[in-house]
């Protein structure tokens, strides 16, 4: 087997059969970060670190892991200079997943077979900059010779969504759809709070100096955002909270926020297993999917969210979480009557995760996210996955990405491992190829389509906004 050859990640003939019936299937992506506006205006890029590098924090990471300085990742240098040091560097990436994404990106989008590093940067540079400047390399092109179908985008609840607006109105065989994301509203602790409270008091006309015009306006943003084609809510917990909160409770943590005074960490808590339920209900009256994304800590290292700010590389995992007792509340409040997806970034929450999705028809277990969406991390989850719960009612695949040319490049290394984990089962005679080709069919495509209700939703019912 020689590197991204046909039988990358397939180690046997039934591997290969399984990924022959399912490498075609159209993507449906539920969680992404995509640019909207760079998708409509369909400008395109003009290099290589553009498309590669100038979004990507999973190669910031790695970049600084190597020494190079700051300047050349996230700084003032040029581009070319970027690539370069980029590429200087990405031999020693060898095992880590971005060293095969970027190399599927290189292949699949470019035909570019050449390996990354010192010595061919500047041939990778030309070749790349030249293909970039044709028509088939403009986002929505890329979209569709990628086989995309539906992107869910990740948006503050105070969006403007009228990009979302003209993606349904311009764009032909592709849905781009708004994800309902209000992460700094229920993080009455973060730096963030106050000016987000105040954000959606202006966005809405609400007066949200009080609890009663803040709970309205969260409202009305939902109802916007279910006008626009939503399907699902976004939240991400460092912590699953969930017991029983009564409003008065609630209205007294807000307003003790908003005089400025320090809250215990009883009352934080409090109100963000209020507002977690309140958004939970407002789902299950829309029909929209709640996705909870468990364990990240946000902006760990400090001196890097000083310099840079959020989503700058600074993240980690949370482990020693008690999921079971924390979503007891939360799973049995909404018990067949509201889809949920959970997703880990500590594997070690993973059996947990996987007891409480067998226990409750309505959860699903989501994707192998952030530090697990790699051949490892995709393998170790389908492995446990298979001994507790269905993979028939896995969630799917999700990009997480915030550049374009990866989508393709991650749905291919999820498809490609699931159909190796697999094979297995046929190999050792736990199962025939039928049911196993069935199942990865459903967990490529069928599953995650049918769950969000992709298969539901069509450009007519992207109304748009009220006039």
């Amino acid at each position: 087997m020689s590197f991204l050859d046909e039988d990358y990640l397939l180690e046997s003939d039934i591997a290969s059969s399984l990924y022959d019936s399912v490498k075609d299937l159209p993507i449906v992506d539920s969680h992404s970060h995509a640019d909207v506006p760079e998708i409509v205006d369909n400008e395109g890029w003009n290099d290589i670190w553009q498309v590669e590098g100038a979004t990507d924090h999973y190669v910031w990471e790695l970049m600084r892991r190597r020494g190079v300085p700051e300047r050349e990742i996230t700084g003032d240098a040029p581009d070319k200079k970027k690539w370069f040091a980029l590429a200087e560097v990405f031999p020693d990436f060898v095992g880590n997943p971005t060293y095969e994404w970027v190399h599927l990106d290189l292949k699949r989008r470019f035909g570019i077979e050449k390996t990354i590093s010192g010595d061919t940067a500047a041939e990778i540079w030309e070749e790349t900059s030249s293909a970039l400047s044709r028509e088939e390399m403009k986002p929505q092109s890329l979209l569709k010779e990628m086989n995309v179908e539906a992107i869910c985008s990740t948006d503050e609840p105070t969006s403007d969504l009228s990009y979302h607006e003209r993606a349904a109105d311009e764009l032909e065989g592709i849905k781009i759809l708004p994800t309902w994301r209000p992460d700094r509203l229920l993080k009455i602790e973060g730096d963030s709070w106050l000016s987000a409270v105040q954000e959606l008091g202006r966005s809405t006309g609400r007066d949200t100096a009080n609890f009663e015009g803040f709970l309205q306006a969260l409202e009305e943003t939902h109802d916007y955002f279910d006008r626009h084609g939503c399907l699902a809510s976004d939240h991400g917990l460092n912590k699953a909270l969930s017991k029983p909160v009564g409003f008065a409770e609630a209205r007294d943590v807000f307003q003790k926020a908003l005089r400025g005074e320090e809250l215990g960490q009883e009352e934080i808590e409090s109100f963000k297993a209020f507002l977690l339920y309140r958004c939970g209900k407002m789902n299950e009256e829309s029909g929209w999917v709640t996705q909870l994304h468990i364990g990240p800590v946000r902006n760990y290292r400090r001196s890097l969210y000083g310099e840079l700010g959020a989503d700058a590389g600074g993240d980690v995992g949370k482990v020693n979480l008690d999921i079971t007792e924390n979503l007891r509340y939360f799973l049995n409040a909404f018990d067949g009557n509201l889809e949920i997806v959970l997703y880990y970034i500590d594997p070690a929450h993973l059996p947990a995760m996987a007891t409480l999705a067998r226990a409750f028809p309505n959860v699903s277990l989501g994707a192998p996210w952030w530090f697990n969406d790699s051949p490892y991390g995709i393998g170790e989850q389908f492995d446990r996955l298979s001994t507790i719960d269905l993979w028939a009612n896995h969630a799917g695949m999700v990009s997480d990405s915030r550049k374009l040319l990866s989508y393709g490049s991650r749905i291919e290394m999820f498809r490609r491992t699931v159909c190796n984990s697999l094979a297995r089962l046929v190999r050792r005679g736990q199962a025939p190829y039928g049911p196993v080709e069935r199942v990865a069919k459903s967990v490529s495509y069928d599953r995650p389509r049918k769950l969000f209700g992709f298969d539901e939703i069509s450009k007519g019912d992207v109304r748009g906004k009220d006039e």
